[in-house]
């Protein structure tokens, strides 16, 4: 047997949480100039390897740095992100440096107007080190098509690190940055996250603007947050929308609302936090899945209860992702598949190409069919505050691979990768997914020495409780 391949996790911000890094920044163990120094080196060093930037702005970051330290020093604090480096998804706009969507069709545009999340970003004193890799036009979950070639996976480089923002999650994984952002349509954050090893959150619906960012399907596309733990994830979430998470004070949240989750004692689960009633969504009424990735997911998801969806509903769901999904791509794409078709990689004019023969009277079908299944999958929070199920069905795959067998039947990547995440596109729920070795430990948490990820999905405005499981369940 072939010795596997050491992994690329050596990075400085490698076990080094948002978290602490302020907390250094602020009792003067270090400075924002010294982390984006950190950062643009671990860059030069391991990037090669991974794939993960497509540009980098040394001197834009060393400016900012410069700036935050600073304001610092004058007793100005932006807050938990003030000086921290963070790598941003390469369709998400940032003034002055390029945008490529990671297709030839963008290259050498360059934006003059930061995104919406950018602005929080900055306004919230964060360093921006770069672009990261994007699937093209963050069509894809496998994160290996883009013009610039595929990000790789920081545990075992031939293999995928999942999309379609492979490359904020190699950065994160790897070490290079603390934090990144992403875009999830139908899964874009949390799959790379759970197949890179760290947490990604995405929130509910335009719960962080996306105005400035590249659209795939204005239905059921999100901006959202990667790093190395939920907690970190919490912070960004909150700088990006500006307030805190939410507090639990509706009429049937179950909980105390003095509860703590302030940014300088961590999250304090309390003693309430034993009244989140968490169910375990039976993920075989989605798509099947490696056995080992659904027990270690369900072995640290500390649920008691189990659930499943009404027969039909998995496959509904499905059906209504992929043609919302499909038909407002080809809508978005339309000018460029009649122009300059040689433009795309050849995987995504195919895909594109078939979305655009859709029939509209399916897109309208569908569109009817998601405020139903809303109604129905919501039944389940009826009873229960948080739903947990695993992130991906599988571990990462090889760099392209397209079919695997599960369960002894042959299934595209795709489809296993999306299948439990884009349910969650299609509600406009909002989902964590964290690390199972976070929360069991390494020997039942990996499988294959890969990571597993637990998916976390709530209702919108409940935010919290998301993290508040989180906490628990990694708290040793």
């Amino acid at each position: 047997m072939p010795t596997p391949p050491e992994p690329i996790r050596t990075g400085p911000f490698a076990g080094r949480t948002v978290a602490a890094l302020g907390q250094d920044l602020r009792e003067g163990r270090t400075t924002a100039t010294e982390l984006a120094r950190q950062a643009l080196d671990a860059v030069a060093g391991l990037d090669q390897a991974l794939n993960a930037f497509v540009t980098v702005d040394a001197a834009g970051a060393l400016e900012a740095a410069r700036r935050a330290d600073g304001e610092l020093a004058e007793g100005a604090d932006r807050g938990p992100l003030h000086g921290i480096p963070v790598g941003v998804k390469d369709l998400i706009m940032v003034a002055g440096l390029p945008a490529t969507m990671g297709s030839r069709h963008f290259s050498g545009h360059v934006p003059d107007q930061d995104a919406a999340c950018v602005t929080r970003l900055r306004q919230a004193g964060a360093v921006i080190i770069g672009m990261t890799t994007t699937h093209e036009f963050a069509y894809g979950p496998t994160g290996d098509r883009s013009a610039t070639g595929p990000s790789r996976n920081p545990w075992d480089p031939a293999r995928m690190s999942g999309g379609s923002s492979g490359g904020s999650a190699a950065a994160v994984a790897a070490g290079m940055v603390p934090l990144a952002l992403g875009t999830d349509t139908g899964g874009s954050v949390r799959i790379p996250s759970a197949l890179c090893g760290i947490a990604g959150f995405k929130p509910a619906y335009d719960a962080i603007p996306s105005d400035g960012v590249f659209p795939l399907s204005r239905t059921f596309d999100h901006v959202g947050v990667l790093a190395a733990d939920a907690r970190d994830c919490l912070l960004a979430y909150r700088a990006l929308t500006g307030h805190e998470a939410e507090t639990g004070t509706g009429p049937d949240s179950g909980l105390d609302t003095g509860l703590d989750t302030g940014l300088d004692t961590g999250l304090d689960v309390g003693p309430d936090a034993g009244r989140v009633r968490v169910a375990w969504l039976d993920p075989a009424g989605l798509f099947p899945g490696d056995a080992r990735v659904v027990r270690a997911a369900r072995a640290a998801s500390g649920a008691e209860e189990e659930v499943r969806l009404a027969a039909g509903v998995g496959g509904e769901l499905w059906e209504t992702y992929t043609t919302i999904q499909g038909c407002e791509a080809a809508a978005v794409h339309a000018g460029r598949l009649a122009e300059a078709p040689e433009l795309f990689d050849a995987e995504v004019l195919d895909r594109l190409r078939a979305a655009a023969e859709t029939p509209g009277w399916r897109y309208v079908r569908a569109m009817a069919a998601r405020e139903r299944l809303a109604r129905t999958v919501g039944e389940l929070f009826g009873r229960h505050d948080v739903l947990a199920l695993p992130a991906v069905p599988i571990t990462a795959p090889p760099i392209d691979r397209r079919e695997i067998v599960l369960d002894g039947e042959k299934v595209t990547v795709r489809a296993a990768l999306l299948a439990y995440t884009s349910p969650w596109n299609v509600l406009g729920l909002p989902a964590l997914t964290v690390p199972a070795d976070q929360m069991t430990g390494p020997m039942t948490g990996l499988v294959d020495g890969l990571p597993v990820g637990v998916q976390l999905v709530c209702r919108p405005g409940r935010e919290r409780l998301l993290f508040e499981v989180a906490a628990r369940l990694t708290r040793s």
